[in-house]
């Protein structure tokens, strides 16, 4: 579940980015399903709605890419779509920050973690 200021722009932008399909679209949410019936939900909150950091809660959540070329093409999405894009180099993968359209961080990482196992906390997410 995801609280966003606009479930209907949040919704198209996720689509796109993650190649996912909107299968329920409400007044308030929607529903996007992807490969393998990974979901995210969406609702709305309203524009004013804050999203403090270093509260309980998922404060970010990093999405894998399934290979170098889906890798690229969030890369695009997110150059297109997002006020400000971030790229990072780890121990052996990229992982590429932007923000969806409430402002909130989206992270996709190449490859993943079940092929490059993960030896540090980027200290960007830590601090």
């Amino acid at each position: 579940m995801v609280f966003v200021h606009d479930h209907d722009a949040s919704a198209d932008f996720y689509r796109e980015l993650l190649n996912m399909e909107v299968t329920v679209r409400t007044a308030t949410a929607a529903l996007l399903v992807g490969l393998g019936g990974f979901q995210v939900y969406l609702r709305t909150v309203g524009p004013g709605a804050a999203h403090p950091v270093g509260h309980v809660g998922a404060q970010y959540v990093i999405w894998t890419a399934d290979s170098l070329e889906d890798f690229e093409r969030c890369e695009r999405v997110l150059r297109a779509r997002s006020d400000r894009v971030d790229t990072r180099e780890g121990e052996g993968f990229t992982l590429i920050e932007g923000r969806d359209p409430s402002g909130l961080p989206v992270l996709v990482a190449y490859p993943g973690p079940d092929e490059v196992e993960r030896l540090e906390i980027i200290s960007r997410y830590y601090v």
